[in-house]
């Protein structure tokens, strides 16, 4: 087989890759700017759905809440994990073996078994369903992809760096927030998009621990696909408006991210 050839077939492969990824999302994004409300029948150009999406307070209301909850959630659990990546990373290596192994226990496990153990658990402790409680739920899913996310950058960080301010006379927590935090930033970064955006998408662990009444985006669209109860100013469709937003904002945010790095690297060379 010639280069070219080659060339051809690896590149016809990740085309195929990338629209079996990105078709989905890019077919909602079409129809959300038709004024249909069915799939595979157009009607021509119409703002309707984000017109409709914006001008329910209710539903307003709700998507405030889902990212107010996904936010907060993905702050704490950043903090969380990121002091348990360091924890992890500069305790003995035995230890360390033992409690990475253990923090990947809830990335692995099946999300309904977590749901109920959290929801055993809050009964347990008395604890009625609540929003501290669904606060805690979401900080369950997310902390442990911040750890994956912050452990990657503490192996490549030059860790003589953090051995010399110390012998310089920096005390550990200078020496940490000095030295070791800007080394890692790029992967609490991460672990924080991460982290919003399992909580954006996390239906079962809510539905488990949430508060009578309190809805989220997961919550609203399956009951509304599957009850048929759906707030009536706003049709399902309109939330294919909400899809193409929160996309293109990942995407604007993946590019800036990237040409941000690549200014760095060439301005470090």
């Amino acid at each position: 087989m010639s280069k070219i050839a080659k060339n051809c077939l690896q590149v016809a492969f990740v085309g195929l890759v990338l629209l079996f990824l990105y078709l989905p999302i890019l077919l909602l994004a079409v129809y959300s700017f038709d004024a249909t409300d069915m799939i595979g029948r157009f009607e021509g150009f119409s703002l309707t759905h984000y017109a409709a999406l914006f001008s329910d307070q209710k539903v307003l209301g709700m998507i405030g809440n889902t990212f107010l909850l996904a936010f907060l959630a993905a702050a704490l659990s950043t903090v969380l994990g990121t002091a348990g990546a360091l924890g992890m990373f500069y305790c003995k290596k035995r230890m360390k073996a033992a409690i990475h192994a253990v923090s990947q226990i809830p990335v692995i496990n099946a999300e309904i078994v977590t749901a109920l153990a959290l929801a055993i658990t809050f009964v347990a402790a008395g604890l009625g369903k609540s929003y501290f409680t669904l606060l805690i739920g979401h900080m369950v899913i997310c902390t442990p992809f911040v750890v994956l996310s912050v452990l990657p950058k503490l192996k490549q960080m030059d860790n003589s760096l953090y051995e010399a301010a110390l012998d310089l006379g920096a005390s550990p927590a200078k020496a940490l927030w000095k030295v070791v935090l800007p080394q890692i930033i790029p992967g609490v970064i991460s672990g924080f998009m991460l982290a919003v955006t399992l909580s954006l998408d996390d239906y079962i662990v809510t539905v488990y621990t949430r508060p009578t009444g309190f809805e989220t985006i997961s919550t609203y669209v399956f009951n509304a696909t599957m009850k048929g109860n759906a707030h009536t100013a706003v049709t399902l469709s309109s939330f294919w408006a909400l899809t193409t937003i929160i996309f293109v904002v990942i995407v604007l945010f993946v590019v800036i991210s990237n040409l941000a790095s690549m200014r760095k690297k060439e301005a470090s060379k």
